[in-house]
C-alpha cells in the first residue's frame, strides 16, 4: 500500500489554562477572567470530559441555578457582586484529525475547552492554512464560533465546518452545520441566543448562550503559504502586497508581534493586557446612514450593503487617547484605544464607568453608539 502523503504527524500541543489561585473556598471571577475583576461565585466546577460538561449544564438548568460556562475568561466583564450560580470551566484540550486522507483538505475537530492559540500553533506547525492570522487571540476554541472571532483579515467562519453543541432549549446534543450557524460580523446564531427572540420563549439566554459548544470542526487546506493576506497592516509587516501570500510561520510571527505591540497578547507583567481585548466592536451602519460619518472616517463595505467603520478611530477622534483615565484604576490601554484595562486594583464599576464615558463621548460627537464585545455578567452598560 502506498503511504498517505497527506497524513499529519506529531501530537497536538498540550493545552493548559493558567492555574486558578488556591482558595479556602471557591475562586472569584477575578481569578477566572483576563480583566481580573469580579466577585465570588456560588459554586465552581471544572469539567474534563464532554459527559461531565453536559451533566453540569443539565443539572444547573434542571435546578434553575444560574449558569456561567467559561473557557479562558478573556471576553467577560463580571460584577463586583459576583455570580450566585455555578461557574463551569471546560478544561479539555487537544486537536483530533478525523480526516487527513484528502490532499485538498484536512478536518480538525477540537474540544471547546482547548486554548485557541494552541489550535493555531498546531495548524501552522502542520502546514494547515486558514487560521494563521488569528494567532495570539486569548480564550478557548469553543468561544470562537460564538462571536465569529476575527483579526487581521481572517474570521473563524472561513474555516468552521460544523459545531457540536448541547442545546439547553431542547435538552440534547445537536450538530450545527456551517449553513445553520448564521455567521456575521462578530456574531452567530449562538451569540444571538443571548438576545430576545420571538421564536424562543426562553430567550434571552444568558450569561451562557442557549447553545453550549462541545467541539468545533474546522476544514482547512494544506500548504506552506498563508491564505491571501487581506489586512494592509499585516501586509506591510510582512513586506508583501495585499492579496499576496507569505510563509505560514512568518504570518504567525508577524501577527503575534503586532498584537504584542498593542497589548493584545496576555502578559501578567503588563497591565495593558489585563483587558478583554477590544472592548467595543467596529460599528456597522446602514448605507443610508453612512453619509453621516466624517468624510475621513474609515469605511469597509459589508456584503449586505451596510458600512463598517473603525471604533478605534471614532474613540480617538472623540478625544479619548491612549492611557485615558490615568492615573485611575481603569484606563484605556497605553498601546491601543480599543482596550479597557485594569491597572492593578480596578473593580468592575471602574471599568464600566470608563466604558460609559467612552461610549457616550463617541455618541455625542458622531451619533454612533458603540456596542460592547465582552459578555457582561451581572452588570449593564
Amino acid at each position: 500500500m502506498e503511504p498517505d502523503t497527506c497524513a499529519l504527524t506529531g501530537p497536538a500541543p498540550a493545552s493548559a489554562y493558567p492555574p486558578v489561585p488556591t482558595h479556602a473556598g471557591t475562586p472569584a471571577l477575578a481569578d477566572l477572567t483576563t480583566l481580573r475583576v469580579g466577585g465570588p461565585v456560588g459554586r465552581y466546577l471544572e469539567t474534563t470530559s464532554e459527559a461531565e460538561l453536559v451533566a453540569a449544564v443539565r443539572a444547573a438548568d434542571e435546578a434553575g441555578e444560574p449558569l456561567l460556562v467559561l473557557g479562558g475568561g478573556s471576553n467577560v466583564l463580571a460584577s463586583d457582586d459576583g455570580f450566585p450560580g455555578v461557574v463551569v470551566r471546560d478544561v479539555r484540550g487537544g486537536v483530533e484529525v478525523p480526516d487527513a486522507s484528502a490532499c485538498g483538505g484536512v478536518t480538525l475537530t477540537v474540544p471547546a475547552g482547548t486554548v485557541w492559540d494552541d489550535v493555531v500553533a498546531y495548524a501552522v506547525a502542520n502546514e494547515l492554512v486558514g487560521v494563521e492570522a488569528l494567532s495570539g487571540i486569548p480564550g478557548s476554541t469553543g468561544a470562537t464560533p460564538v462571536q465569529n472571532v476575527g483579526a487581521y483579515g481572517q474570521e473563524v467562519a472561513q474555516t468552521v465546518a460544523q459545531v457540536r453543541v448541547w442545546d439547553r432549549g431542547r435538552g440534547r446534543v445537536r450538530t450545527l452545520p456551517f449553513v445553520s450557524l448564521g455567521f456575521g460580523y462578530r456574531t452567530s446564531v449562538l451569540k444571538r441566543s443571548l438576545r430576545p427572540d420571538a421564536t424562543d420563549p426562553a430567550a434571552p439566554w444568558g450569561p451562557t448562550p442557549r447553545y453550549v459548544v462541545l467541539d468545533v470542526t474546522f476544514q482547512v487546506k494544506e500548504g506552506s503559504l498563508s491564505a491571501p493576506v487581506a489586512y494592509p497592516e499585516l501586509a506591510r509587516a510582512l513586506d508583501v502586497a495585499v492579496g499576496e501570500r507569505a510563509p505560514l510561520a512568518d504570518v504567525r510571527a508577524a501577527v503575534l508581534a503586532l498584537r504584542a505591540r498593542k497589548g493584545m497578547v496576555l502578559d501578567g507583567a503588563d497591565h495593558d493586557t489585563w483587558s478583554a481585548g477590544s472592548f467595543f466592536t467596529n460599528p456597522v451602519v446602514a448605507a443610508a446612514d453612512a453619509g453621516g460619518l466624517p468624510a475621513d472616517a474609515p469605511r469597509w463595505p459589508m456584503p449586505d450593503g451596510s458600512v463598517k467603520t473603525s471604533a478605534a478611530w471614532l474613540i480617538e477622534r472623540a478625544g479619548f487617547g491612549r492611557g485615558h483615565g490615568a492615573p485611575g484604576p481603569a484606563t484605556l490601554s497605553t498601546k491601543h484605544t480599543l482596550a479597557l484595562t485594569n491597572r492593578g486594583d480596578a473593580r468592575a464599576a471602574d471599568l464600566l464607568a470608563l466604558a460609559r464615558e467612552v461610549r457616550d463621548g463617541v455618541r455625542d460627537r458622531f451619533g454612533v453608539v458603540l456596542e460592547p464585545e465582552p459578555v457582561l455578567v451581572g452588570v449593564t452598560l
